[in-house]
């Protein structure tokens, strides 16, 4: 009998061995384990046997059966294995793949390169200064007197470090106008710089966030004028909203400029004639002005010889008030909204 099995397993075993294809392999499966297999066949004939006789067959009868099936799961593996390296041959590479999706620039660093390359074609060039600073670059050298409201905590973010014994305490940026006095202190006349950076005040409301941009301009030279900065204001209202829309100056008070302007630009939704959203065809843009004399002393510069003007306003401003981004909300802008953020 012990003889019998053994044959049996090594006739199973050259059937598995050759067998192309699962269905081959399942009638092998059936011919020695079925319910009429020769296995099977042969473990009834296990009452034929002595007594004494019987648990040794019983042994080499279940080590003949794991073997088997263990050859046969083998088997299953490699004809599945095969199976699936041909279907991955008849696939045609030529056949256009699924693009992944892609993001893009988020809306503000899209309006950071255009103004940028606004400015750069009358010949600013973009400059990158601090935005953890000294007081007297923020305030001091700008002609802020000492208990201005701008200096307090209130308004002004303070960081908790020791005060310098020249320049004084340490904050974080509040107006990219401290970008003018590094720029006066660094380099000398002619000067024409861009300044674009991040600004910091304790405000959060539906047209204020804590962090924001602001972009900053100053043309320091022998002979500039209110109408060198009128057409500056007006070369980049044109094309930054459009060539229909206008720009206007009202007269305003800045500590570093005199005199100072408020910027204001035509209403792109009314062209001016006025509308719920401008009230009376204008929208306020920012601040302008001509340098004032004491920012140009504390820088070195000669008031005497030289002046300039100077501009500063927020992006997120500009942006919002582009035709086609209506938005009255600028936190809008800082949203993880994918509906939004997709749109641009």
């Amino acid at each position: 009998m012990e003889e019998e099995l053994i044959g049996i397993k090594n006739a199973a075993l050259s059937f598995v061995l050759e067998a192309e294809d699962l269905k081959s392999l399942e009638e092998t499966k059936l011919q020695f384990l079925g319910k009429s297999g020769k296995l099977t066949l042969a473990l009834k004939e296990v009452t034929k046997l002595p007594a004494e006789k019987r648990p040794a067959f019983g042994v080499l009868a279940n080590e003949v059966k794991q073997t088997i099936e263990e050859a046969i799961e083998d088997k299953i593996k490699s004809l599945s294995a095969v199976k699936k390296t041909t279907l991955l041959e008849k696939i045609d590479v030529t056949n256009p793949g699924v693009k992944p999706p892609l993001g893009h620039l988020h809306l503000v660093t899209q309006a950071i390169e255009e103004i940028q390359s606004i400015f750069e074609k009358i010949g600013f060039v973009r400059v990158r200064y601090p935005e953890v600073e000294w007081d007297w670059y923020a305030f001091e050298a700008l002609n802020f007197p000492p208990n201005h409201p701008a200096r307090d905590d209130w308004e002004t973010f303070f960081v908790d470090e020791k005060p310098h014994p020249k320049y004084g305490p340490v904050l974080l940026t509040p107006q990219t106008s401290s970008g003018q006095i590094r720029e006066m202190t660094t380099n000398k006349p002619p000067i024409k710089m861009l300044n674009i950076a991040k600004c910091y005040r304790r405000q959060s409301d539906i047209s204020h966030v804590p962090m924001f941009h602001q972009f900053e301009g100053l043309a320091v030279n022998t002979d500039l004028s209110i109408s060198n900065l009128k057409g500056v204001l007006d070369y980049f209202v044109k094309a930054y909203f459009g060539k229909e829309r206008q720009s206007r100056i009202r007269p305003y008070h800045f500590e570093f400029t005199e005199p100072s302007f408020e910027v204001d630009v035509s209403c792109g939704a009314c062209n001016g004639k006025g509308c719920k959203l401008c009230k009376e065809g204008w929208l306020e843009m920012g601040g302008a002005g001509m340098v004032h004399p004491n920012v140009l002393k504390n820088c070195e510069i000669d008031p005497s010889v030289y002046n300039g003007f100077a501009f500063g306003w927020g992006v997120e401003r500009v942006l919002m008030m582009k035709d086609g981004i209506k938005l009255d909300d600028i936190r809008t802008i800082y949203s993880d909204r994918m509906e939004f953020l997709e749109q641009f």
